[in-house]
């Protein structure tokens, strides 16, 4: 796909904010649009860089689409105003502008600090997260030989079901009543 120029960029970002805030509609005033693919394809369209139409066609679009925005046609300018949409459209192309001066400025550094970073975090992690799981296992051990032995007994009598496995039991819960 080829790149979008700023206009087109500007319109796109226009479009998905409509469809962000609810206020994007099929054919202007149809029903509103839910599917976000639907909207980046109304946004590719009306921005004129759809690969579905011919060059020309796209080139007219866009002088349409650009033409009800300056004139604020538009759902935002509409609902929100008309510099909420210029403001809109100029935070687009400052977003991509700004990102592009960073990485051309020392990309090798940047990149570096980054990676070196990534390498630190994840070996806190570890180091947590081991910490973390020698104690639960340490506590856990203590209590689950005698937590066995109890769930074992309750779940042999449970599953067999039969009267003499019930008899058992209580014969047992006696027992240990008179010992205490």
């Amino acid at each position: 796909m080829a790149k979008q120029s700023k206009p087109q960029k500007e319109t796109v970002a226009r479009v998905m904010h409509e469809f962000k805030h609810g206020e994007l509609r099929i054919r202007g005033t149809g029903p509103k649009v839910k599917n976000p693919k639907q909207a980046i394809a109304i946004a590719l369209h009306e921005a004129g860089s759809t690969n579905q139409e011919t060059p020309a066609k796209n080139k007219k679009t866009l002088s349409r689409t650009k033409s009800k925005e300056r004139k604020g046609e538009t759902a935002e300018a509409r609902k929100e105003g008309k510099k909420a949409q210029d403001r809109t459209m100029k935070r687009a192309t400052a977003r991509t502008s700004a990102s592009k001066s960073s990485s051309s400025k020392g990309s090798k550094t940047s990149a570096r600090k980054s990676a070196a970073s990534k390498k630190s975090t994840a070996s806190k992690k570890t180091t947590a997260s081991k910490k973390s799981t020698v104690s639960k296992t340490s506590t856990s051990a203590k209590t689950s030989t005698s937590a066995r032995k109890r769930t074992s007994a309750k779940r042999g009598s449970a599953r067999k079901g039969t009267a003499t496995t019930k008899r058992a039991a209580s014969k047992k819960r006696a027992s240990w009543k008179k010992a205490r």
